[in-house]
């Protein structure tokens, strides 16, 4: 291996570290969310393009859909943040936890799946075949998140 190559891996490696210890699992699983918006976003595109029904309204519609899902992960955030206030008002060791996040990752990884689930149907309507234990597994741990409430 040259030493470029380790000189970009060891960046790549200190990056990374750099960033979880700056956003930890949480931050990882919010940029995960956002990559898979973006792949379905451009996944969509591309089954409208296929299709030759692509629509600037169409995906302006989307991307109006996207924002309200941010718009509810960030509302979800604030409800968690409340819920923490709260708890501290508690007599102490109330709770044989403490509470940082609950709500918040719930919805990320509720939506993150929901994104996940919409990339796998552009993928079949762009001609790739999908496995049926794919789709029931996508709908299945969404259905987890669901219920975990």
């Amino acid at each position: 291996m040259s030493d470029a190559v380790k000189l970009v891996k060891a960046a790549i490696a200190a990056g990374v570290a750099a960033l979880t210890a700056l956003w930890g699992w949480f931050g990882w699983l919010v940029v995960g969310w956002i990559l898979c918006m973006a792949l379905d976003v451009f996944t969509g595109m591309a089954v409208g393009a296929k299709a030759g029904k692509w629509s600037s309204a169409v995906a302006r519609e989307g991307l109006w859909h996207k924002a309200g899902c941010v718009a509810a992960v960030a509302a979800s955030g604030m409800l968690d943040m409340v819920v923490a206030l709260l708890l501290e008002e508690l007599p102490k060791g109330a709770l044989p936890f403490e509470y940082t996040v609950f709500l918040c990752p719930l919805a990320v990884v509720w939506y993150l799946l929901t994104e996940v689930g919409s990339v796998v149907e552009n993928a079949g309507a762009m001609g790739a075949p999908i496995p049926g234990w794919l789709r029931r597994a996508v709908a299945s741990l969404r259905d987890r998140v669901d219920e975990s409430l």
